[in-house]
């Protein structure tokens, strides 16, 4: 079949077999025909999480730009802006999950009668991680269909009950998991979180790029870290720049909320009480609030026009 484009060549020593490949030139006719075939195939299925109304996707270029800081502050504030919706996170980094730290859950899930986890809860939020299932100090050394088989899991064999909004804490990157996740789940939509810094912001465009290949909604840019406050004279610093807007521009994308560098946030992750919960008057909680009110009137103007 397509092999059928390479000449092989293989080379034997008394120790290795090599096996040389050379790409030869392959015609438009025969590059047509496969992807026909490949395209014919289909992709999976988009079914939905039962009981499971929205499920919104946060998403990073690079790790260390908050992105799961964000994933669980906005669930909170969601809480927040209507206290009759029902909220779950669904950490997806199966390598590495943060969201047990910041929600202060270690304890293993319960399998009900038809071995569906349930999730963890706290701050009424509703939470499943690989985290919960793994030793905290044990590295996770899978090969990718592992990974996938454990995402999986996280997916179909989570008991959620009824969920208004899930927000889905992505790895960083543009990777398998964030594939399997739009191939296999309705996604409403997806948030890009960011630093000001200009290589943050690159791989960020390559997000933003997937998402629109897979037909995935983008409803706007976070950006973390905008800036700090000098503590003697109430400066706003601009630490890592401001070349946010123009990346926004470009990629036709609005910035809904910029989080400034605050060492609290840090310091109440850490302690497992994000900081909608330790301060919800603070005006970075007011912040989250904004955010999840201007996620929610996406969705709606989307739901609108469909």
């Amino acid at each position: 079949m397509f092999l059928r484009s390479l000449n092989m060549n293989i080379y034997k020593n008394s120790s290795s077999l090599f096996v040389v490949c050379f790409r030869t030139k392959t015609s438009q006719s025969e590059l047509e025909n496969h992807k026909s075939k490949l395209m014919s195939k289909g992709l999976p299925k988009r079914t939905p999480i039962d009981g499971v109304k929205n499920i919104i996707l946060v998403s990073s270029g690079k790790g260390g730009v908050g992105k799961s800081t964000t994933s669980v502050n906005l669930a909170l504030a969601f809480k927040h802006v209507d206290e009759t919706k029902r909220i779950g996170i669904l950490d997806s980094d199966v390598f590495g999950p943060s969201v047990p730290l910041l929600m202060n859950l270690k304890d293993y899930p319960t399998v009900d009668d038809k071995n569906m986890m349930v999730p963890l809860r706290n701050y009424g939020i509703k939470c499943m991680s690989m985290g919960f299932l793994i030793e905290s100090e044990s590295p996770v050394l899978w090969r990718g269909l592992m990974v996938m088989q454990a995402l999986q899991k996280l997916m179909r064999e989570v008991k959620w009950g009824d969920i208004d909004y899930l927000i889905v804490d992505t790895p960083p990157g543009t990777g398998d998991t964030h594939l399997s996740l739009v191939q296999n789940l309705p996604i409403t939509g997806a948030l890009l979180v960011t630093t000001p810094q200009i290589a943050a912001l690159q791989v960020t465009r390559r997000g933003a790029s997937m998402f629109k290949k897979l037909s995935v909604p983008v409803i706007g840019i976070v950006e973390n870290m905008s800036s700090t406050i000098c503590p003697n004279c109430s400066t706003e610093i601009k630490l890592f720049g401001s070349e946010t807007a123009k990346f926004a521009k470009e990629i036709n994308c609005e910035i809904l909320e910029r989080i400034p560098l605050e060492s609290c946030i840090s310091v109440y992750n850490d302690k497992g009480t994000p900081i909608v919960v330790a301060e919800p008057d603070h005006f970075i909680s007011n912040s989250y609030k904004k955010l999840a009110r201007n996620i929610i009137t996406f969705i709606e103007n989307n739901r609108s026009e469909k």
